[in-house]
C-alpha cells in the first residue's frame, strides 16, 4: 500500500493506523532521498526527523497551530506531509518549492527561515500575539542542538519567563550541526541524554496514559504526574533554571511515544522544552555513517565534467602556507570547517584552529581579542553568515584597526539555497566601514597576491570570493600590482569594468562584442573595492566615453554607485551603465538562471551598451 500520493493532505495522517506509520516513514525517506539526489539539498537533518514530524503533525494542526522550524534544514518531511507531496520534485528548482520554510509557499509555513536560531524568538512573538488577540492555538518552536548555542536562541530562552506565555520548544538533538557540535552546551545535552531520567519519565508518562480512554481524561492525568515530571528530570540544567520545564530525552524515532509527549505538552500550561534524540541521516546508510558529508548534497547535474579545485580549497591551502611561516596565524570558522575546507588546517595546527559553533558574532570579537593580543586571525565565513556579525566587524575589529582578515566565502549569487543565502551584502555593507580594505580576486594567483597583502597589513581586510570552482589559470592576471585596477585588454570607445567573477563576464562580453561587429572594449579588473584605485579609474573615465561596470552583489551602495559618484565629482561626460543585482530578494534557481534573470550575462551587457555607443560617439 502506498500512502504518500501526490494528493496527500496533512489531514490524511490522522486516518493512518499506528501500525502503518513505519511504512509511511519509509516512503517519506525514499522520496526525500530521490528528490535530493536529483536536485540537491539538506538531506541529513530531514532524514533524521521523519518520525518526529509525523508524530507532531498527528498532534498539531499545521494551519491552525504555529509550527516554526529553525533554519529549515529539517523541514523536508514537513513539506511532504503538508499538502506539497505532488510538488516535492520541484524542490530548489526555479519556480519550485523552496529548500526552506516560506510563508508565501503554504499556509502551513508560518515563518521564513534560512539562518539558524530564530525559531524561539519568532515563537515567542507568535505566542504573545495569540494572547493579546485572544486566540486559541499552540505555538511550537522546532530547533536543533547546534542552533541552540547561538546567542539569539540563548537570548530568547532567557526571555521566555518574562513573556509569561506558553510555548512548546522541540529540541531535535542529533549531536551534529554541519560539523560536529562544539562547546559546553553539547556536553550538557549529552549528560542529560545519559541520565536515568529518560527511562523514568518515559515510564511515568506511559503509565499515566495507558488507562486513558480515547479522547479521555488526559488533563486530570497530567495533573497527577506534574510533580513527578519536575522531580524525575533531575540532572540540573539551564532550562529549569530559566523556568522552562525540561522533559526528556525521548526517542525521536518512536512515533507513538512522541505523540504521547506532544499531547502532554499541549495540555501543560507553562513553557516546556521537549528533548528528542534522533539520528542524522536515518534510513540512508552512507548518511548515517558520515553525517557531515551528507548534511547537504549537490544536484546530480553539478557532478558533470572534470572537477577543478575550489576557491575554498585554494584559500585554505594558502593559509596553511602562511601558518607554516608565521606562528601568529590562527584560523576561525563558525561550524563550517568542511564548507570552507579547513579540515587539513585543523589537523595540522590544532592549537591554532577555532571552530566556535554557530556563533558568528562571538567569533569576530574573539578574533579581535586575539589580534589585540598579538596574533594574526584569519576568519573564514560565508558572506550570508557575515551579516550576523556586522556590528562586531565594525565595533570590535575596524574601530580598533586590528589586523583581522575576513575570508568571505560564497560571495555573490549562490543558487538554489534561495534568498537567505545569497552573498550580496558584503560589498554594500563593508565599503563604508573605516579602516577596512576590501579585495576581490579573479583567479588563484590574484587570490594569493591579495592574501599576502592582507597578511602584511596592520588593519582589517576583507577578501571576497565565490562559491564553486576556480577559473582556469590565466596569465593575464600574473605579475600585476595586486591592489591596483588592471587593464586586461585594451580597446576603443568603451570600457568594461568587473571585479571577482564578473571580470570573466566582461571578458566574455568583449568576445560577444567582437562577434557582433562592435568596437572592441577595453576590460579592467578593479581588484580592490575599497579604497578604489581612483588614479586608474580617472584615466579610464578620461579615455572612454562609455563605461560599463558589473558586480555580483547588490547595486545599491555597490561599486557602480561609487564610480557614478566619481563621474559626478570630476565632471566627466562619461556614460555609465551598471549591471548587478537590483533591490530584490533573489529567488532560488541555479546561479546561471539568476544571472540571466538580472541581466548579468555577456550578451545582455552588449545589448544594453550597443545603443549607447552611438550616443557616446556623438558627445
Amino acid at each position: 500500500m502506498t500512502f504518500l500520493s501526490p494528493e496527500f493532505k496533512h489531514e490524511d495522517l490522522l486516518k493512518i493506523a499506528p501500525k502503518d506509520l513505519p511504512a509511511l516513514a519509509s516512503e517519506v525517506r525514499q522520496e526525500i532521498i530521490r528528490t535530493v539526489s536529483e536536485n540537491g539539498g539538506h538531506i541529513g537533518s530531514s532524514l533524521g526527523v521523519v518520525e518526529l514530524t509525523i508524530a507532531m503533525l498527528r498532534c498539531f494542526n499545521p494551519v491552525q497551530d504555529r509550527i516554526i522550524f529553525d533554519v529549515g534544514h529539517q523541514s523536508y518531511p514537513y513539506k511532504l506531509l503538508t499538502d506539497r507531496a505532488g510538488r516535492f520534485g520541484t524542490l530548489r528548482l526555479k519556480g519550485g518549492l523552496s529548500g526552506f520554510p516560506r510563508r508565501s509557499e503554504s499556509p502551513c509555513d508560518h515563518f521564513n527561515t534560512g539562518h539558524s536560531s530564530t525559531s524561539i524568538s519568532a515563537a515567542l512573538g507568535y505566542a504573545k500575539a495569540r494572547d493579546l488577540l485572544g486566540e486559541d492555538r499552540h505555538v511550537v518552536a522546532f530547533i536543533g542542538d547546534a542552533s541552540l548555542i547561538n546567542g539569539l536562541a540563548l537570548e530568547a530562552l532567557n526571555y521566555v519567563q518574562e513573556t509569561k506565555t506558553k510555548v512548546i520548544i522541540v529540541l531535535n538533538d542529533n549531536k551534529h550541526s554541519i560539523s560536529n557540535c562544539v562547546g559546553g552546551f553539547s556536553t550538557m545535552l549529552a549528560h542529560l541524554s545519559a541520565s536515568t531520567s529518560y527511562n523514568k519519565i518515559k515510564s511515568a508518562i506511559k503509565d499515566a496514559c495507558r488507562v486513558l480512554p480515547a479522547g479521555g481524561v488526559l488533563q486530570r492525568s497530567l495533573e497527577g504526574i506534574h510533580d513527578q515530571i519536575k522531580s524525575l528530570v533531575k540532572p540540573n540544567n539551564m532550562f529549569d533554571d530559566l523556568d522552562i520545564n525540561y522533559w526528556g530525552p525521548f526517542d525521536g524515532h518512536d512515533v507513538e511515544a512522541c505523540q504521547v509527549v506532544f499531547e502532554l505538552a499541549k495540555r501543560y500550561d507553562r513553557p516546556v522544552l521537549l528533548h528528542f534524540n534522533t539520528v542524522k541521516g536515518r534510513g540512508m546508510p552512507e548518511a548515517e555513517a558520515d553525517p557531515t558529508k551528507y548534511h547537504q548534497m549537490s544536484p546530480r547535474s553539478s557532478a558533470k565534467g572534470p572537477k577543478r579545485r575550489s576557491w575554498s580549497e585554494a584559500a585554505s591551502e594558502a593559509t596553511e602556507e602562511m601558518a607554516e611561516a608565521d606562528p601568529r596565524v590562527v584560523c576561525f570558522t563558525a561550524a563550517m570547517s568542511t564548507g570552507v575546507k579547513l579540515e587539513r588546517f585543523r589537523t595540522r595546527f590544532p592549537e591554532r584552529f577555532f571552530d566556535v559553533g554557530i556563533a558568528e558574532s562571538h567569533m569576530l570579537t574573539m578574533a579581535a581579542g586575539l589580534a589585540a593580543g598579538g596574533m594574526r586571525p584569519w576568519v573564514f565565513i560565508y558572506s550570508t553568515f557575515l551579516q550576523r556579525a556586522m556590528d562586531q566587524l565594525m565595533h570590535d575589529v575596524a574601530l580598533q584597526n586590528l589586523p583581522v582578515v575576513l575570508m568571505v566565502d560564497r560571495a555573490g549569487l549562490v543558487g538554489s539555497d534561495g534568498d537567505t543565502h545569497q552573498g550580496l551584502l558584503d560589498v554594500p555593507w563593508s565599503r563604508p566601514i573605516p579602516n577596512l580594505e576590501v579585495y576581490a580576486p579573479s583567479d588563484e594567483p590574484s587570490l594569493r597576491q591579495m592574501m599576502a597583502c592582507a597578511a602584511r597589513r596592520e588593519g582589517p581586510t576583507l577578501i571576497r570570493y565565490p562559491r564553486g570552482s576556480l577559473p582556469a589559470r590565466n596569465d593575464l592576471f600574473a605579475g600585476t600590482e595586486p591592489l591596483r585596477a588592471f587593464q586586461l585588454r585594451d580597446g576603443t570607445e568603451w570600457a568594461l569594468i568587473g571585479h571577482g567573477v564578473t571580470v570573466h563576464t566582461m571578458l566574455a562580453a568583449r568576445e560577444a562584442a567582437d562577434a557582433a561587429g562592435l568596437p572592441l572594449p577595453a576590460v579592467y579588473d578593479l581588484r580592490r573595492l575599497k579604497p578604489l584605485d581612483v588614479e586608474t579609474l580617472d584615466d579610464v573615465l578620461r579615455r572612454f566615453p562609455l563605461v560599463a561596470v558589473a558586480e555580483e552583489n547588490y547595486m545599491e551602495a555597490g561599486v557602480g554607485e561609487a564610480i557614478a559618484a566619481r563621474i559626478a565629482e570630476t565632471g566627466s561626460p562619461t556614460l555609465l551603465r551598471r549591471f548587478g543585482v537590483p533591490d530584490v530578494c533573489v529567488p532560488h534557481a541555479t546561479p546561471e538562471e539568476q544571472r540571466a534573470l538580472y541581466g548579468m550575462t555577456p550578451e545582455n551587457v552588449v545589448e544594453v551598451c550597443r545603443p549607447c555607443l552611438g550616443l557616446s560617439q556623438a558627445v
